[in-house]
């Protein structure tokens, strides 16, 4: 019974703020409207690691990179601010995403049509691609146990170095290509074949 009543007086409370019953505090007008009472946004800034996309047509079907390109900006990149043997999201911010028309054979992996999340596990030497089926997350979020696979990246010096991440599609012939990461003095590149 005490519940009851509890409930009931709580309920007129709650009608009397609604509608402004005497004896309750006035409210301003807009005070049930968050939106009313925010501030005009600010100018947005460009973001330090704008959005970008790498696209290719591979057998007359599109394969396209989404992600965000981060720059040096005087910092010691490979080995520091990409870690050696942990894994990377390859890019900043949102995860790096790919969106293949065409089944794919991505050096040693399968990877059927569909939307997959980047990663990379960069090394001294060796490099290796990850092909991961959760996406939709922030770059940072890394399940292992959603890996589609892994395979070996090659690679090679630039000759100068680069200031900003670039992924990009490179030597495409017919369905075939090379996806190529680049930064600092890195260039790291696996085959991609349309299947």
């Amino acid at each position: 019974m005490f519940s009851q009543r509890l409930v009931l007086l709580a309920g007129l409370a709650v009608l009397s703020v609604v509608c402004g019953a005497p004896g309750v505090a006035a409210q301003e007008p807009n005070a049930l409207k968050p939106e009313m009472n925010a501030e005009a946004p600010a100018a947005k800034k460009p973001l330090s690691s704008p959005a970008a996309t790498a696209e290719v047509s591979l057998g007359g079907k599109k394969v396209v990179v989404h992600y965000n390109a981060p720059s040096a900006r005087g910092r010691k990149v490979m080995g520091e601010v990409v870690p050696y043997g942990k894994v990377w999201r390859t890019g900043a911010n949102p995860a790096t995403t790919l969106v293949t028309a065409a089944s794919l054979k991505i050096g040693t992996l399968t990877v059927p049509a569909g939307t997959y999340t980047i990663y990379t596990l960069p090394a001294a030497d060796t490099w290796m691609l990850i092909v991961n089926k959760q996406t939709g997350q922030w770059g940072t979020v890394y399940n292992e146990g959603q890996d589609l696979g892994r395979t070996p990246m090659t690679g090679n010096p630039l000759a100068k170095a680069q200031e900003v991440m670039s992924i990009s599609f490179e030597n495409t012939k017919g369905s075939s290509t090379e996806l190529h990461i680049k930064w600092e003095m890195a260039d790291r590149f696996v085959t991609v074949t349309a299947e």
